[in-house]
């Protein structure tokens, strides 16, 4: 299972990402914008999400995922690190994440990394 080690070891792994304590939690940005978050006692992880998928992300895994009360008009989701199957999803969750997040340039130097081909 993974925890916020893991959460730390991989977002930070990703190209040009900082880490800053913002409101009492880390929060793992790129480009100045964040795209992860270790909020309460770091069992969660908050990330960007588009408003449609996360709806149906909830529907689908609602112990996996949830939303937030105060994040409800933003497109955020939380994710719990005992519900993923392993590193490899908590891997994907974040860099889908970062992509979001991530200033065109950074896209552009790492393809690996860059959104799926007709978004």
């Amino acid at each position: 299972m993974p925890d916020a080690e893991d959460v730390r070891r991989f977002a930070l792994s990703l190209p040009d990402t900082t880490e800053k304590v913002a409101w009492g939690m880390p929060t793992f940005r790129v480009g100045g914008k964040m795209f992860a978050t270790l909020p309460e006692d770091e069992t969660s992880i908050a990330v960007r999400c588009p408003k449609e998928e996360r709806d149906e992300l909830v529907l689908a895994e609602p112990g996996k995922f949830w939303i937030a009360g105060h994040e409800a008009q933003f497109a955020w989701i939380r994710v719990r690190l005992a519900a993923l199957e392993d590193e490899g999803e908590l891997r994907d969750i974040l860099a889908d994440s970062w992509r979001q997040a991530a200033p065109p340039r950074l896209l552009d130097h790492h393809p690996d990394l860059g959104l799926p081909t007709g978004s």
